[in-house]
């Protein structure tokens, strides 16, 4: 009868840590996988950011539409409705006071040299914002590190 106790307490200790042994083992590598997951998560992040600086190109407002309270936030670079390639430009305008005039945009490639104008009659109330599209010529390509400028016109 001490022999079967004794089995059965050796048995059941064996069980015990297996069943230990086996989730510590699980948790170890959930954790693993969780910090290689997160490692490479913020890996691809990083790179993304650094591409998008690299290729993003420069908004820039003249001092007198920052003086009349304009200010920009997000802004992409699109296929215009015409069948131009990258000849949009949509911008998010923030209005700090109320303003209506026509504004010009100018696109210059990374060289500087210019490709591109259009105008636009912009208008918005104090607190207001919104996003606006400028539309260049069909062939104008508003490529990787370009410079655009906002001026008004009237």
């Amino acid at each position: 009868m001490k022999q079967l106790l004794t089995l059965i307490t050796l048995f059941a200790l064996l069980t015990t840590s297996c069943d230990r042994v086996k989730n510590k083992t699980k948790e170890t590598i959930n954790k693993g996988g969780e910090t290689v997951g997160k490692t490479a998560s913020e890996f691809i992040e990083g790179v993304t950011e650094g591409v998008e600086q690299i290729l993003q190109c420069e908004i820039s407002l003249s001092q007198a539409l920052m003086d009349q309270g304009l200010s920009t936030g997000k802004f992409s670079i699109e296929d215009g409705a015409a069948g131009g390639d990258d000849n949009k430009l949509t911008l998010y305008i923030i209005f700090d006071k109320d303003f209506s005039a026509t504004l010009r945009a100018k696109a210059f490639d990374k060289n500087g040299l210019e490709i591109g104008r259009v105008t636009l009659d912009v208008e918005g109330k104090a607190g207001d914002a919104g996003y606006y599209d400028f539309v260049f010529d069909t062939r104008t390509y508003i490529e990787v590190k370009s410079k655009i400028t906002l001026e008004r016109i009237s």
